[in-house]
């Protein structure tokens, strides 16, 4: 059977045609979208900062190797009148024992930042229990005191981590800014990027044996405190209850606060 069909019709069949492709890309985007938004929103993230009204800051020390700076860092603590946080990996709990204890002994904290400084987004759920649990043992030997706040190396999770870090009652960290303390830039390029970003609620990271980092904070602390900022420890900045973490921000908030 032949089917003569004129110009006409050609024209007519191809716009139709067209037509369909184009609704059927409509419902076929509108499907995936969805699905991108699903994906998107089942997020889960650490803390990166704090949503509050007061002007309350925390700076978080992580410490892996080196202590040469430490017992001057407590130092310029104590002559400031503040409280910090400090993460430790099991090597430097193992190493400077005496340290950790002078640490807690001056009323900063101790966080977990796991035992062997691993890329914990590739671990599966066992490996990570192991990283947290020594650790943590480690630390409460230590201090006296169960951690329950987590850093991971290179600031890398995935929601297993996030997961595993809430069942074993950790609150699991990141930053808002990072002062780039570890690439061993000058004091004043520290002190400038913190204090051009700061804000309440930042959670600020550095590092315990940074090269400048005890200048930087000789110069960061006092400004801090004359622009009305309190520096203080990450529970007292942080929700511990009753609220929830934007996936797209970071940014923790309390539940049934409107701003």
């Amino acid at each position: 059977m032949e089917i003569d069909l004129t110009k006409k019709d050609l024209l007519i069949f191809s716009v139709v045609l067209s037509i369909s492709f184009f609704l059927l890309g409509l419902v076929t985007n509108d499907i995936f979208n969805h699905q991108a938004i699903r994906v998107s929103n089942n997020k889960l993230v650490p803390i990166y900062k704090v949503d509050t009204s007061e002007k309350k800051v925390a700076i978080t020390l992580d410490g892996m190797w080196g202590s040469k700076n430490t017992s001057e860092l407590l130092k310029i603590f104590r002559e400031n009148n503040v409280n910090i946080t400090f993460f430790f990996g099991g090597n430097w709990l193992e190493e400077y024992p005496h340290l950790v204890k002078e640490i807690a002994a001056n009323g900063h904290e101790v966080g977990n930042h796991s035992y062997t400084h691993p890329h914990m987004a590739s671990l599966n759920r066992e490996q990570i229990e192991v990283e947290l649990n020594k650790t943590g043992e480690l630390i409460k030997d230590l201090t006296g005191k169960k951690p329950f706040l987590f850093r991971p190396p290179f600031g890398e999770y995935n929601n297993l981590l996030i997961k595993t870090c809430e069942e074993l009652g950790y609150y699991p960290i990141q930053w808002s800014i990072d002062s780039h303390d570890w690439m061993d830039v000058s004091t004043d390029y520290i002190v400038k990027r913190v204090l051009d970003n700061i804000e309440a609620g930042s959670i600020i990271l550095m590092h315990n044996n940074g090269q400048n980092t005890p200048q930087a904070l000789r110069k960061i602390l006092p400004e801090l405190k004359r622009r009305g900022y309190k520096v203080v420890p990450l529970s007292k900045l942080i929700y511990l209850k009753d609220y929830y973490v934007e996936s797209y921000s970071g940014i923790q908030k309390k539940r049934g606060v409107e701003k």
